[in-house]
């Protein structure tokens, strides 16, 4: 398997935003309602959100391709653009999106390591994230690369207040 990260522009708009329905519509629509799903899906991966997302310098997105065909995406946030605000001296994982049929495969962990390479490269001493409570899959995950629970967020699925962890990790410092 040949794995290769490439950062998106927005050429790469219509992209991200099948990728991003695709994938969050795998994860998350046997858990909730199919009104919120709508009414989230529609919000949060409209082109317009997703063009003024790509557009902000503090924000990033990535494609992963598994030989030549596109598997998943990761976002990260800095200063601003971090939806909760944890400092400039932290970078977020705002997604990480793996496609149903390449899970399993170390994508995930790919495209984690990315994210610290690029919170190591800015000098930032912690890499944090929200993750659905009952997201048990993805919590296990965070823990087994180093992640902590530092805190809990509410989070918006339709008119549905769900609860985030807010897993965090932090660098040592040489």
């Amino acid at each position: 398997m040949t794995l290769k990260i490439r950062k998106c522009t927005l050429e790469d708009l219509g992209l991200l935003q099948d990728i991003s329905v695709e994938t969050f519509n795998e994860t998350f629509k046997d858990q909730n309602s199919p009104e919120n799903m709508k009414a989230y899906l529609e919000r949060a991966f409209n082109l317009n959100q997703l063009e003024k997302e790509i557009c902000n310098s503090s924000s990033e997105f990535y494609f992963i391709y598994s030989n030549g065909e596109i598997a998943g995406y990761l976002k990260v946030n800095t200063h601003d653009a971090q939806t909760e605000w944890m400092g400039n001296d932290s970078l977020e994982i705002e997604r990480i999106y793996i496609k149903g049929i390449y899970q399993k495969h170390g994508l995930g962990k790919f495209l984690l390591n990315k994210a610290m390479e690029i919170a190591m490269e800015r000098n930032k001493k912690s890499v944090w994230l929200g993750v659905w409570e009952r997201n048990e899959n993805a919590i296990a995950f965070y823990k087994k690369k180093g992640f902590v629970q530092t805190g809990t967020h509410s989070f918006y699925m339709g008119d549905e207040e769900q609860k985030d962890f807010i897993m965090t990790k932090t660098f040592i410092e040489h």
